[in-house]
Order: C-alpha cells, then structure tokens, then sequence
C-alpha cells in the first residue's frame, strides 16, 4: 500500500499520537517492530506494556527504554492482551490512540492511511480491514472462517457492517476510550471494544473501515491464538452487548 499518497503528513502536526503494544514472548520480532512503529513519520509516543513475558522479551524491552519515545510497562503477572490494553490507554497521553500488535503480522507503515479518517474528521473510530481487497499471506482457512462467523455474529447484535471485527488495527480518538470501561483480559477486548462504541448513541461515534495488508504467522512461528479464544469471543459478544 502506498501510505505516502493516502495522506498529507504535514496534517499530523496538530495531534499525538499514541501507539500503544501488549507483548508477550515476542523476543524474535520486539526489536524490528519497534524500529518499524519509530520510522512512522507522525508525532508519537510508543507504550510497550509486557504480559509478564519469560522468553527473554523482559531484556529487550530494558534495552528499548532507552529510546526518547518508547515507555514501558511491566505487569507483575500474565493477564492477557486485554488487560495490557487496558494499562496501555491509562497510560496514553496523544490525541489518538493506535492498537499494534506486537509482531509483524501487521505493517506500521500503514499508520498515514488508518487515521486518515479522523484526520479528516470523518471518523472517531477506525478498524483496518484484512479482508477488502489489500495483500495478504495465505494461511489458515478455518481461521478465515472463524473471523467471518465472528465479525457476523458481532454485527449483527451490533447493527454495524464490519468486514473485520477480530483485526488488531484499531484507532481511537482519545475520547473515545475515555467513555468505556473495559473488561476484558484477553482476546475478548475485539468484540468487547466494538460492542461498547457500537452502544454509543448520544452522541454516537463514527465509525470507518479501511483496507490494509496482512503478512500472518503460522503456530511454529509464534501464533498464540487458538479455538479457546474463538470460543470466549463468541461468549463476549453476547455479555457486552445484552448484560454490560
């Protein structure tokens, strides 16, 4: 994807940007992510928040709180993406707050392009589609099938027309997530999250898709979400949407 024609750079300046990641066990990907997330030409600041990671993840990120924009934080135990989340936007300062993941699956070049919306003042909400028409490995099928059925379910207690309620590329305008109060410890924050901004009716915040590139792993090379989690998600959608 061509970031640099999707938006005017010099638009950036008048806000923050917040790009906060929950990591786990990433060792092999921590370092390039971040050098990745710093190349992104908008002004920022990077909050890692660790799950209580074992796998050496831990000394990295020591090495990595030397950089001017990179904070971190430690969770004394694993609790979930959900939960790092949740520390991650308490400690948020910008204007916007982006959701990354902290492995490859997903490009931090593609940051121009996802706030375009709001830099336009179109959206307050942004999710990036990997399933409208931009590249992306090949892998799973029932993977494929179980986001389908999931985003599915989620719109339709929602009312809204996602193509890709699971995806990690969420954007939010700082008010947003000042509104919500989140639950979730884990990967039940994906339909957690678009069911409470879905909620929103007074006013309501709007909401826009756009298409991005997805490169996703296999389980050998790190993958962490399994059928557990499909399950817990279809037990989200129906908790945040009728009972909280």
């Amino acid at each position: 994807m061509n970031v640099s024609s999707a938006t005017d750079l010099a638009d950036v300046g008048t806000r923050t940007y917040s790009i906060v990641i929950p990591v786990y066990n990433e060792k092999r990907f921590i370092r390039e992510l971040i050098s990745r997330v710093e190349a992104v030409p908008i002004p920022k600041e990077i909050l890692i928040v660790d799950d209580h990671s074992t796998d050496g993840t831990r000394e990295i990120l020591k090495e990595l709180e030397t950089h001017e924009t990179v904070r971190v934080f430690y969770q004394p135990v694993n609790q979930g993406k959900g939960a790092a989340l949740r520390e991650g936007f308490r400690r948020a300062t910008g204007n916007v707050v982006v959701v990354q993941d902290a492995d490859l699956e997903y490009d931090p070049a593609e940051y121009p392009y996802l706030i375009q919306p709001i830099i336009d003042d179109r959206a307050d909400v942004v999710y990036g589609s990997r399933f409208r028409g931009e590249s992306h490995r090949v892998l799973y099928f029932w993977h494929y099938v179980a986001n389908k059925v999931l985003t599915t379910l989620s719109n339709m207690f929602t009312n809204l027309n996602l193509t890709d309620m699971e995806t990690c590329y969420k954007v939010f305008r700082r008010e947003v997530l000042e509104g919500i109060r989140l639950r979730s410890n884990r990967f039940g924050f994906e339909p957690e999250i678009t069911a409470k901004v879905a909620k929103r009716r007074n006013p309501s915040w709007r909401i826009y898709e756009v298409p991005i590139s997805y490169s996703g792993r296999t389980y050998e090379e790190g993958k962490k979400i399994g059928l557990s989690d499909a399950v817990n998600a279809l037990f989200c959608i129906v908790r945040y949407w009728l009972f909280d």
